[in-house]
């Protein structure tokens, strides 16, 4: 059994991906995204906007209407749909790591607005490019259901996409008493593979860091694990 648990939407987008390729994939969101009151600068004092997240667009509120007309840079394809359909203009769009979006910068002077989750990937911005970053959301962790607890159990390929989801995740698989080596993983990037710890019957990461790849890899671990 395949199982995600991002929170939605992007836990229905994920389901949705995975039957467009021929898996079954089934969905329990383990994490809700809450909003978080945000100071943004002043809208002259910002050249662009960093985004490495839909999840920026749909939380970050009024506030980000400001900096309509002001080009997005944003770290992949969803992202980019989600700034379009909220009537910005995307310039730059990555394949889902947000460091290499802003090295293509080099060269250039820019002021920078990331608008960001609580938890976030720490960036290095080239010379000449300078990046205020404000918290617009959190994630906050859910308890793991005892349907979800039944079916991981009874051995399951759980798709990961962040690091802080597979620490709440294995940390809520320890609370239940979910034997580890009955659970594998399929995850977005090694970073978030090392956040999961030791003990799961297997832990591979995507060959690059987006939705395809990693359904892509599940696919692999499956016929792998049969």
């Amino acid at each position: 059994m395949i199982l995600t648990i991002r929170p939605e939407p992007g836990c229905s987008a994920t389901v949705e991906a995975g039957r467009e390729v021929g898996l079954t994939i089934e969905g329990y969101p383990l994490f809700a995204i809450r909003p978080v009151a945000w100071n943004p600068p002043a809208p002259e004092t910002i050249d662009a906007l960093l985004l490495g997240s839909a999840n920026a667009v749909r939380h970050a509120g009024s506030a980000l209407e400001q900096y309509r007309g002001k080009p997005v840079f944003s770290v992949g394809a969803a992202t980019g749909k989600a700034a379009e359909a909220a009537g910005f203009s995307v310039a730059v769009c990555g394949q889902g790591v947000l460091q290499p979006v802003l090295d293509t910068l080099a060269g250039q002077k820019l002021r920078l607005l990331r608008v960001t989750g609580a938890e976030h990937v720490p960036l290095h911005p080239p010379v000449g490019i300078s990046v205020e970053t404000r918290i617009a959301y959190e994630s906050i962790g859910l308890p793991l259901p005892d349907a979800l607890a039944g079916h991981l159990a009874s051995g399951a390929l759980v798709l990961v996409h962040s690091a802080a989801a597979a620490r709440h995740f294995a940390a809520e698989c320890d609370r239940c008493g979910v034997p580890r080596n009955r659970v594998a993983m399929a995850v977005l990037g090694p970073r978030i593979a090392d956040a999961a710890g030791d003990g799961w019957a297997a832990v591979r990461s995507a060959r690059v860091p987006g939705e395809a790849a990693l359904l892509a890899l599940a696919s692999d671990m499956c016929h792998d694990l049969d």
